[in-house]
């Protein structure tokens, strides 16, 4: 072995050592009397130090050299161990990451540019303090076993050699490739085979099937990695935040042993890394706020991760103050990403999902840690990019929790092949519900205010038809369909398509540069026959055609009050009402529709949004609140009314709301124009603008 690759072997080898030493630091800090953690690091930092001063790594070997003096003083019970002097250690592992990282660029011919004096004379006062008065004391098993395992004994290091081989990632990837062709290749047999009447190659498409079938799975063994490789640094990261901010963060981790493939894993440490600086910044709260609202001084933060239907699920969750929406939808009007009317139509959930925007951000000014509007979108943007979603929830006072599902892997994946206008499509498998197929002998596709729907389980399925949103001619009897239903971003809808034709295990090949804008296409594949079949994005698909969008709507009605019949007043000769510090204008539903009202004290009124604004419905009586599905009502003439349906076992005439909003509307901005010459009060042009 020549000296270039001692030289990698030795980076190769610190590099692995380096990777859990954050977290046992961490960890060591919360817990100074294990000493099985405190021979760990020992280790570690010993073993570079020998390694180093072999190879003649003059610099890094001080620096290795005086931060194993300090642990030994730990390890041996002569000082004890507090914040300060573990966040100078942790300072001389970055110190050992830069050197290791600089002798990586120069090819071990150098160590790169010195930085290190201050830190060593920091080291090395640290290391010359006189010992603690009262010194922790090590039994003479644990001091036996810390010194003793300093290094592994032969034996050891031998069965850990015979045990695991180092391959270059770049041979994986070939080899991932190379299995991936063969996937195709096994496919293109399958298929000929499957038109031919002959046993013998029958018998051989059969055995090639299962052995590249136990290939595949085994090469993607090799590229699985757990999650836990991304989790090393994050315990880090959470006590350098705290510590800055000046709180107290606790870091529970749980299914850090789950894996997914190298790729998936390098795409995932920014995002994640992202999500838990903003709930340490923005949601744990500091100490005397959590004790002030009957909360622990300690705040809380899970990371928990699971494997759930061919996908990985990643859940960050803490108990702090969580999003108020109040302040995030002030922050998006100021910031100008959405208007006031908008803002009146959202509800509080879709309020919070307000911090996917670009260039959104609540901080009030601009830190090391946050302010700069660059975070939650590129966390989506990320997330999305892989072919996973994130999802955010959040209750104000309890906390706030980020899922993430992302697939296991991205090369070869089972998917399900659909035809549309004479075209095939392939839909991942993950995205899969249920299949259903219409006609004579299954359900009927309804029409609810010309929109396609299903009944299914007691329930309205939005529709999509796929040809419809790709401009493609229908090649299918009219009534006789198939349908997909799929899951995409917690929303279930049915995709139609001409026909269903099989499912297999297909290579994604990713789109080029000119087709990357089109959202509604994933990648594509080479099918058996060698022709290209496009993989669709279900989620892009979904938001194209606005099927989440519309499912997402919030309500009209937003309450329902009771105000008494004193507490009306009047505003341009129109009834209105105080409420909630605005003014609320009244519609009496009796007025209305021509019937009489009986206008009990105190008033039950149905609060509700029209174009960006609240009003009152005054009615009799609210009899009841009901989850009903209303296909292809009785169409109504009248105005004022879209309807009748069967509702609750009662014929039910359904209110057009907007028309009743249009019957108590101010008046015309003319009429505000005349009205501010008359008065002409300072600043009435602004208001003006408001009101129009």
């Amino acid at each position: 072995m020549d000296d270039q690759q001692i030289v990698q072997e030795f980076l190769l080898e610190s590099a692995e050592n380096l990777a859990r030493l954050d977290q046992d630091m961490v960890q060591l800090e919360r817990e100074p009397g294990n000493r099985d953690l405190l021979a760990s690091v020992f280790r570690t930092i010993h073993t570079i130090k020998g390694t180093c001063g072999f190879l003649g790594f003059s610099r890094l070997e001080s620096l290795t050299h005086v931060t194993e003096d300090i642990l030994a003083q730990l390890r041996d019970g002569q000082r004890s161990l507090d914040a300060d002097l573990t966040t100078l250690i942790l300072q001389s592992v970055d110190g050992i990451r830069a050197i290791l990282h600089a002798i990586e660029v120069e090819e071990g011919k150098g160590e790169g540019s010195p930085f290190e004096a201050d830190l060593l004379g920091r080291l090395h006062t640290a290391s010359e303090r006189p010992p603690a008065l009262e010194p922790v004391s090590a039994s003479p098993e644990a001091a036996g076993l810390a010194q003793g395992s300093a290094a592994a004994s032969p034996a050891q290091a031998s069965a850990a050699s015979d045990t695991t081989l180092r391959v270059d990632v770049g041979l994986l990837d070939r080899l991932m490739n190379l299995v991936g062709e063969l996937v195709l290749t096994r496919n293109q047999l399958v298929q000929h085979n499957s038109a031919r009447e002959d046993p013998a190659l029958n018998t051989i498409s059969q055995r090639l099937n299962l052995i590249t079938s136990e290939l595949q799975e085994g090469v993607m063994k090799t590229r699985m990695q757990p999650i836990g490789v991304v989790w090393n640094k994050l315990p880090r990261v959470v006590r350098d935040l705290s510590t800055g901010l000046g709180k107290q963060i606790s870091l529970e981790m749980d299914g850090a042993d789950t894996e997914l493939d190298r790729t998936i894993i390098e795409a995932i440490k920014d995002p994640l890394t992202h999500i838990v600086r903003n709930s340490c910044d923005h949601g744990i709260e500091d100490p005397d706020r959590r004790l002030a609202a009957g909360k622990a001084a300690q705040g809380r933060l899970m990371l928990r991760a699971w494997h759930q239907g061919g996908q990985v699920n990643i859940e960050i969750a803490d108990d702090g103050a969580g999003i108020d929406p109040e302040r995030v939808k002030a922050k998006a009007l100021e910031r100008r990403l959405i208007t006031e009317e908008q803002a009146a139509r959202l509800s509080d959930r879709d309020i919070v999902n307000l911090v996917f925007l670009p260039g959104f951000s609540t901080a009030a000014s601009v830190t090391s840690i946050s302010g700069r509007g660059v975070g939650m979108d590129v966390v989506r943007t990320h997330i999305e990019r892989i072919g996973g979603a994130v999802d955010l929830q959040s209750r104000p006072g309890a906390g706030t929790t980020v899922r993430v599902r992302i697939p296991l892997t991205l090369a070869i994946i089972p998917g399900l092949v659909v035809e549309a206008g004479g075209e095939r499509f392939v839909i991942p498998q993950v995205n899969l519900d249920e299949l259903i197929q219409t006609g004579e002998n299954g359900p009927e596709i309804e029409y609810a205010h010309s929109a396609p729907v299903l009944r299914r389980r007691n329930s309205l399925l939005p529709l999509v038809d796929l040809c419809g949103v790709l401009g493609l001619e229908p090649q299918r009897h009219p009534g006789d369909a198939s349908i997909v239903i799929l899951q995409s971003d917690q929303q279930r809808f049915g995709l139609i398509v001409d026909s269903i034709c099989d499912s297999e295990e297909i290579v994604v090949k990713p789109m080029g540069n000119q087709l990357k804008p089109l959202n509604c296409y994933a990648g594509a594949t080479i099918m058996g026959d060698g022709r290209i079949a496009l993989i669709l994005d279900i989620a892009g698909l979904a938001h194209r055609s606005a099927v989440v969008e519309a499912a997402n709507h919030a309500a009209r009605v937003s309450r329902l009050e009771k105000i008494a019949v004193t507490s009306i007043e009047y505003a341009s000769g129109r009834p209105v009402a105080q409420y909630r510090d605005r003014i609320l204008p009244l519609v009496s539903f009796g007025d209305s529709f021509g019937g009489e009202s009986r206008n009990p004290d105190p008033l039950s009124v149905v609060v509700f949004r029209s174009r960006g604004r609240e009003l009152g419905l005054i009615v009799d009586g609210i009899t009841d609140i009901v989850d009903e599905s209303v296909v292809d009502p009785h169409r109504s003439d009248r105005h004022g009314l879209l309807g009748s349906a069967i509702v609750g076992g009662k014929v039910t005439d359904i209110v057009d709301v907007d028309h009743l909003a249009a019957s108590a509307a101010w008046e015309p901005a003319e009429s505000l124009a005349r009205l501010g010459e008359a008065l002409d009060p300072p600043g009435f042009a602004a208001h003006q603008e408001v009101l129009s």
